[in-house]
């Protein structure tokens, strides 16, 4: 019998039975006995016979078994008068099978004693110690395919699995519904490929159905069938949740659905109960309500007959005396009055020389300016009369306007109000804040002790060593110099060609690297003999590692995208100390480097999210953190102590978190245009100085306005700059004055920040309105270095 026509007879039995699925489910799993007649059971075991087979097959098909293990079952549900599945649940066992069941023994011998010790119990579960007494296998993780042909020992084993609570997940109220065509009818679209159409617009294509005995053999595997629902907006199965089984319960049974709700719930007066004194009634008046009442009748005669004996009298009224004296509280009124102050009547102005009658010469105007004030508005004038010369005072005439000045004089006496103004006695040294004394406060720089000349153009930036002894200096003039504190000797000199906006020293006291930005480029150099050759070597290690080829290069394609190049410095480069060139598209404005030492910032001239980018030394990457930027950045900053970035556009402050990737807050010094910023030690305060003169301090746990604003510079703050060791901070402007402060952070977090105005330190010179440049502190020592456009660097101890 070919495939064909055996699907079509199952059809034909399928069609023709009239049990219940649910009979025979249970019929099938051995768990209800019917008594039928023998030609009624010898057909159901042949419709089981061929259903099982046809189960078989599919799930062959769905676990992966080949087209001969195929025709093997095929082969042997032709040949073979009992099926497998009847043989197992009379238990039967023939020489055929043994033989097949041996055969399998080596293919899954341990699954086979797992699936007969679990159909030992048939309505038990599986113990636990058992299970784990089969090493080496899951037995949660099971297949048909592990369980070779027998079939009722798979049955079984399924029995024994946990049931699979639905929860919340079978729940699609707060899911929004796929198919969002609403209340339209689905039978609108039986003639379309699709069902409906998503959120976006996009069609939903019909799903493949199966025909009827497909879904009855997939039914007749499904413990859930008779939970299940059909959800005919989106063409699918919902599987029903307890909670959703109950409601329909009780629907069904007319009671509530919601199984918490209580009905039989105290009463809430929303309204009284009390009943109504002069309750409103439409009840047309009684007759006894026109008649006078006899016994208010005989009340009112009693009273009456009170008044006329005399017991009911009316009070007596109080008679006040008719004359009193006008002055008897004169006394009292004596001392208000003698506290009053006469309030005195505005005096005129007096005379000056232009209202003289014979006024100098350079009092008289012009005839131009007689005509423009003629001609002006009255109200516009900025006096009311012209100067004018008579000679002798017998030739003054009278004064024109005299009833006018008079009647307005006495319209100020009458209707100007006057009040006494209130005087102060305080003491002037009672409003100074009680600051401690500055010389309280030391050490803090107030002296110039070293000058290290040398540059021919404006010194923009410098930069001192971890250890203290090294300074470096960038200039216009395009030349990097390396100067020893102590004595002010220069040790080297780079020549670059072309403006040095920025040089850092690496903060790793491991290494001995410097970055400088030299145009539109950013190279990394190495000071020969400036260390020990172990420092050397680690340091050459770390800049020149990314030159060599490594196997994540072909991972990592950042660098593609983003127009910067990593090269090798041409040879006379190299045999100074330069090891890495890093050429960019646009001119690099400053070098941060970030505390660990293998990462640093740049910030180019470019605009928008490409001008901030982050470099790691090692292995010669690139990234970009910002897809775009509001606003141009004016300064980059990598905070201290957390993963923190700071980025200061032309107003505002705003700190992103690295590791999260995310706006942690805004900071807003209210300021036009911000120049610098720097991150305390501790990292919870921030300074940041603006080209309006105004230096903001912010408390980061406080607020983001700021904690105090000074201005005390006369011009633009280039450069602000907190020391690492001691409490002090300072500004430089282009006035060509440094400012000393003292900024004590405490521990105790009520307690606020201590800043105390100490020394102005003047020395540089002012050349085309720019003073000092750039100021850092010494990283041991209370010192204080400086970079003035006067093509100075000075030291202050």
């Amino acid at each position: 019998m070919g495939v064909k026509s055996k699907i079509n007879q199952r059809k034909r039995r399928a069609a023709t039975r009239d049990s219940p699925i649910e009979t025979e489910k249970l019929v099938g799993a051995g768990k209800i006995d019917i008594e039928s007649d023998g030609e009624e059971s010898s057909s159901s075991d042949v419709t089981e016979e061929e259903d099982f087979d046809e189960m078989l097959q599919e799930m062959a098909e769905d676990q992966g078994f080949g087209s001969e293990e195929a025709g093997e079952f095929e082969d042997e549900g032709n040949s073979d008068e009992e099926s497998i599945h009847s043989s197992d649940i009379e238990g039967a066992s023939s020489e055929e099978s043994e033989s097949e069941l041996d055969s399998n023994e080596s293919d899954g011998e341990v699954l086979q004693r797992v699936a007969s010790h679990a159909t030992d119990g048939q309505d038990t579960a599986v113990d636990s110690e058992s299970e784990a007494a089969v090493e080496g296998v899951d037995m949660e993780k099971l297949t048909i395919r592990d369980f070779g042909k027998d079939v009722e020992s798979w049955k079984a084993y399924r029995k024994t699995l946990p049931q699979i609570d639905a929860g919340y997940a079978s729940d699609s109220s707060t899911e929004e519904p796929a198919n969002t065509i609403g209340n339209v009818p689905i039978e609108w679209y039986e003639d379309y490929p699709h069902i409906g159409y998503d959120v976006d617009g996009k069609r939903i294509m019909r799903p493949a159905t199966s025909d009827e005995l497909d879904k009855f053999l997939a039914n007749m595997d499904d413990p859930d069938v008779f939970r299940t629902g059909r959800d005919e907006a989106n063409q699918q199965d919902v599987k029903l949740s307890e909670k959703e089984i109950d409601i329909i319960r009780r629907i069904q049974g007319g009671a509530i659905p919601d199984a918490e709700f209580n009905q039989y719930e105290d009463t809430v007066e929303w309204f009284t109960s009390q009943t109504m004194q002069t309750p409103l009634h439409a009840a047309p008046p009684s007759k006894a309500s026109f008649l006078p009442s006899k016994w208010e009748h005989k009340r009112v005669m009693k009273i009456v007959r009170a008044i006329r004996q005399g017991h009911i009298t009316r009070p007596a009224a109080d008679q006040g005396p008719k004359y009193y004296d006008v002055w008897a509280n004169a006394a009292e009124l004596t001392g208000a009055r003698a506290r009053r102050q006469r309030l005195a009547a505005p005096r005129i102005p007096l005379p000056t020389h232009a209202e003289s009658y014979h006024p100098p010469a350079e009092y008289l105007p012009t005839e131009e300016e007689r005509q423009k004030w003629l001609e002006a508005d009255p109200d516009e004038r900025k006096t009311d009369y012209l100067p004018q010369d008579f000679g002798t005072l017998r030739a003054v005439p009278g004064y024109g306007r005299f009833i006018q000045e008079r009647f307005q004089r006495c319209l100020d006496l009458y209707l100007a109000p006057r009040m006494l103004k209130k005087t102060s006695n305080l003491d002037p040294e009672q409003l100074v804040p009680k600051l401690p004394d500055p010389r309280d406060l030391r050490p803090f720089p107030a002296a110039e002790a070293l000058l290290y000349s040398g540059h021919t153009g404006r010194v923009r930036t410098i930069s001192v060593d971890p250890t203290g002894l090294w300074l470096l200096s960038g200039s216009d003039d395009g030349s990097v110099r390396l100067w020893e504190i102590a004595t002010g000797r220069c040790a080297q000199t780079w020549s670059f060609g072309q403006t040095v906006h920025k040089v850092a020293w690496c903060p790793s006291a491991d290494v001995c690297v410097f970055a400088a930005a030299v145009g539109s480029r950013l190279v990394v150099g190495i000071p020969p003999h400036l260390c020990d050759s172990q420092k050397q070597l680690v340091s050459e290690e770390l800049a020149r590692a990314g030159f060599a080829p490594s196997a994540d290069d072909d991972d990592d394609d950042d660098d593609d995208t983003l127009p910067v190049s990593w090269d090798v410095p041409p040879s006379a480069e190299q045999a100074v100390g330069i090891c890495v060139s890093v050429s960019m598209r646009a001119a690099v404005k400053s070098v941060v480097w970030h505390r660990r030492g293998d990462y640093l910032a740049t910030l180019t001239a470019e605009e928008g999210g490409g001008s901030v980018l982050v470099h790691q030394l090692s292995k010669h990457k690139t990234q970009r953190p910002f897809r775009k930027l509001k606003g141009a950045v004016q300064s980059v900053c990598f905070h201290p102590t957390r993963p923190w970035f700071l980025v200061a556009t032309q107003r505002y402050v705003r700190i992103y978190n690295l590791a999260q990737q995310q706006l942690i807050k805004t900071l807003q010094p209210g300021a036009k245009w911000i120049s610098s910023l720097d991150v305390h030690p501790q990292g919870d305060n921030v300074i940041v100085g603006s080209y309006d003169k105004k230096m903001a301090w912010f408390d980061l746990d406080l607020s983001v306005k700021p904690y105090r604003s000074i201005r005390y510079h006369r011009q633009a703050i280039r450069q602000v700059q907190f020391s690492r060791k001691f409490p002090l901070f300072a500004t430089a402007s282009d006035d060509g004055s440094i400012q000393i402060y003292h900024g004590m952070v405490y521990q105790d977090l009520n307690q606020n920040p201590l800043i105390v105005p100490l020394k102005v330190l003047r020395g540089h010179a002012v050349c085309s309105s720019l003073g000092v440049l750039d100021c850092l502190f010494h990283p041991t020592q209370p010192w204080l270095l400086s970079a003035g456009a006067d093509g100075s660097i000075r030291l202050w101890t």
